[in-house]
């Protein structure tokens, strides 16, 4: 779990500074909004899942991680093809993002596999 909690939290840096950049440098602030509040929300529910209360409780966060970053993605892409984020950069964040998807994603099915105790 701390590789998630580590990746998801330098990834929401990432996506502040990103924040940053396309509301003082692009003048974008309806997207990056988005895009800030996703983006940092996935590290907010992995470190939240520290402290669940029950198994369930744990799968929940991690599942809504999950929907985070998948918005993230969406609002990576409609800010790329419109021209606000470049090759570089979004393809950086979108390596980045798929990387927690995949993490998450086989967590919570290797614990939807795992019999409960």
């Amino acid at each position: 779990m701390d590789n998630i909690q580590s990746k998801s939290r330098l990834f929401a840096i990432r996506i502040i500074n990103c924040y940053k950049f396309l509301t003082e440098q692009k003048h974008e602030q309806v997207m990056s909004k988005q895009l800030l509040r996703c983006g940092t929300s996935i590290g907010a529910n992995t470190r939240e899942s520290k402290n669940a209360q029950s198994r369930m409780d744990f799968l929940s966060k991690l599942n809504i991680a999950l929907k985070e970053a998948d918005e993230t993605e969406y609002w990576l892409d409609l800010l790329h093809e419109t021209k606000y984020l470049d090759d570089k950069i979004y393809t950086s964040l979108q390596n980045d993002c798929g990387e927690l998807i995949r993490i998450l994603t086989a967590i919570i099915k290797k614990l939807k596999d795992k019999p409960q105790k």
